[in-house]
């Protein structure tokens, strides 16, 4: 990695990412045990065996990175590697064996560690793909036999029994049981599974016999994808490795340009000898390959670590961003609620109902669904059309029937039901045919239990809060009362969403938190679109910036924690980096540190550099009690005269 400035320093030598390799498997590091003991022994022999021991010792530090940045520089490019070689070449043109040795020793090490360090992080990425199982029971023609999961096909059915882990992704057909996500989601609650769930990669089964149809190759299941989407997100560039790579570039052929005027200006008023040795030590000491490490190997380690615990961020452009959150945005539907909305009232009887279920036999809508659960017997309406932003109208037995929101459909004596039951916290949708009146039905989606929690944590992170939805205001108010949440923005088109994302700016870095398909233009705008509960969603998982892949929505403060931290690893990095540089280029230039203090100090430097990347690897634990909660703060509600266009009734 030597060989390349910046973004090649990224990347793992394909030798230490594969298998269970320790760090004496490293090939840099073996080379500078080598050269280690040679230097050694060279140091303990009088010349000339001692001298022969530590040009050995300085050719085989060198073997590690010399090669590499002759073959840069026969593509014309120079890097970190190409400074070194002309600094170990130029120290034993000169007779210092023994510096050439140290500088060779020692950036071996630093090399070492780096490949060490992201190899280490890329295996407990790939060490997910170790939750599928070696072999997968299967049913075929009748018998039951076991095959390796690239055998399995799209139609195959597999029998997972008790403690067995699912080969690929695949639905239950048959059976119920309970399924434990922890390695692929982190939440350690099982989920009951029964005909019909979809059962992801590497889930456990934690109950009774299930047989699973398989509906994705073992090569493109959701854990599949996961291990390569955040491969990919880890060599993606943030700012701050922008900026890095903006520094670094410049500054390798502007360390040659100033170690050229050391060594010639020199020469003009002292020993021209002495001037060259100061110019090779001002290679080495204005030599940028901490900062050239210092951002990519924290984001390697940062998103692999994110990865872990079920929450996928797109590369160190979106880590950096999350790092930076002042405010979040939260969607209603399936984000603070469970999108699992129960009728829970019927103001009218049990035609209300029936009318309904008749309107919304078809419909895909998550009232929907929950009004067809609460209907016994459904008979589809005729000619059914949806009038976006209200409802939905049609007819049944020769009478026209309208479902929709209050507004388009006049409550008139059941003004006072809607009211109550919307300052509930319920959806309300009334039924008229023929023009008059039939009810009311209430539908509500319960707040997740640990909403308020989660508020109370972005709290204590100094992270501001706000809901948008396209839900009715009294509806919003409700529960966003319950969560803790203070500002609300109700009755909102997605199109809305996406202009209210820009106005919560205010100098502060906006995520937007939606499901990842119906809040798209909203996740789009915001500065960080986060995906909730994305596990198998592939839109979800291609149009966020980040996406947690369980349920809880814990996971929101836990990942906003662990990208603060991470954002501060980074700046951390690049600050050390560039004080290195500064302070050693004057020392070396006019002679107060040799060559072997400085490679001494500008490798201790990066080896530092490279334990405080690693840190970025470790979650950041949130404190067991959030602080206490702030002086209540004035409700804020905005409300748009307008329902969505999902072209049912006033939920988002």
């Amino acid at each position: 990695m030597a060989d390349e400035c910046c973004a090649s320093q990224a990347a793992p030598a394909p030798e230490v990412d594969h298998g269970p390799q320790r760090i004496w498997q490293v090939r840099e590091l073996q080379l500078a045990a080598v050269a280690a003991v040679l230097l050694t022994a060279g140091l303990l022999t009088p010349d000339p065996v001692g001298a022969g021991l530590t040009l050995a010792s300085a050719v085989a530090g060198a073997a590690t990175f010399v090669p590499g940045a002759w073959r840069a520089l026969r593509r014309r490019r120079v890097g970190v590697g190409t400074l070194m070689t002309i600094a170990a070449i130029g120290a034993v043109a000169l007779g210092q064996f023994t510096e050439a040795a140290m500088l060779g020793v020692l950036f071996s090490i630093a090399e070492g560690l780096e490949h060490y360090a992201i190899a280490r992080t890329r295996r407990g990425l790939r060490a997910l793909l170790g939750l599928v199982p070696p072999t997968a029971a299967v049913l075929r023609d009748g018998t039951e036999t076991r095959v390796a999961p690239s055998e399995l096909v799209l139609g195959d059915v597999m029998i997972l029994r008790p403690g067995e882990r699912a080969a690929t992704d695949g639905v239950i057909r048959s059976g119920y049981t309970s399924l434990d996500l922890s390695a692929i989601t982190g939440e350690s609650v099982p989920v009951e599974a029964g005909v019909g769930t979809v059962v992801h990669a590497g889930a456990i089964n934690g109950g009774g016999a299930v047989e699973v149809e398989v509906t994705a190759l073992a090569a493109d299941s959701s854990l599949a994808r996961i291990v390569h989407i955040v491969e990919e997100a880890q060599d993606r560039k943030g700012t701050g490795q922008r900026i890095a790579d903006r520094i670094a570039r410049p500054l390798v052929p502007a360390i040659m340009v100033l170690a050229v005027l050391v060594a010639g200006l020199g020469a003009l008023f002292g020993d021209p000898m002495l001037w060259l040795e100061r110019a090779l030590v001002v290679l080495v000491a204005a030599s940028p390959c901490a900062l050239a490490i210092s951002v990519p190997l924290t984001v390697v380690a940062a998103v692999g670590a994110a990865s872990r615990q079920g929450a996928l961020v797109k590369g160190g452009a979106a880590l950096e961003e999350l790092g930076r959150i002042g405010t979040v945005a939260l969607d209603k539907t399936g984000t603070l609620t469970r999108n699992a909305p129960k009728v829970v009232e019927v103001v009218g009887g049990k035609d209300v109902l029936i009318a309904a279920a008749a309107l919304e036999a078809r419909s895909e809508h998550p009232l929907a669904r929950a009004i067809l659960d609460a209907a016994a017997d459904v008979t589809p309406a005729e000619d059914v059309t949806a009038v976006a932003g209200h409802g939905l109208r049609g007819r049944r037995d020769g009478a026209e029937l309208r479902l929709g929101k209050p507004g388009w459909i006049e409550p008139g004596p059941l003004a006072s039901d809607v009211d109550r039951l919307q300052a509930a916290g319920a959806t309300v949708v009334l039924v008229e045919q023929d023009g008059v009146l039939l009810g009311a039905i209430a539908v509500r989606d319960e707040l997740r239990p640990e909403a308020p929690e989660v508020v109370e944590r972005l709290s204590g992170l100094r992270i501001g809060t706000a809901m948008l939805t396209g839900d009715n205001s009294r509806t919003a108010t409700a529960l966003a009362q319950q969560a803790g949440i203070t500002t609300v923005h109700a009755d909102l088109l997605p199109e809305d969403k996406a202009k209210l994302v820009e106005g919560l700016r205010n100098g502060r870095k906006v995520a937007m938190v939606g499901d990842g398909v119906n809040d798209a233009p909203a996740l789009a705008t915001a500065d960080v679109g986060i995906a909730m509960g994305a596990m198998g969603t592939d839109v979800a998982i291609e149009t966020a910036d980040v996406a947690l892949m369980g349920e809880d929505l814990r996971h929101l403060p836990r990942v906003l924690a662990h990208a603060r931290h991470a954002r501060r690893v980074m700046l951390q990095n690049v600050g050390l980096s560039l004080a290195i540089i500064t302070v050693l280029v004057p020392l070396a230039a006019f002679g107060v540190m040799g060559l072997a203090t400085v490679v001494f100090v500008h490798e201790f430097a990066e080896v530092l550099v490279i334990l405080n990347a690693i840190r970025a690897a470790k979650t950041t634990p949130l404190p067991e009690t959030a602080p206490p909660p702030a002086p209540p703060k004035t409700l804020t509600i905005t409300t748009v005269a307008r329902g969505d266009d999902k072209g049912c009734c006033d939920a988002c």
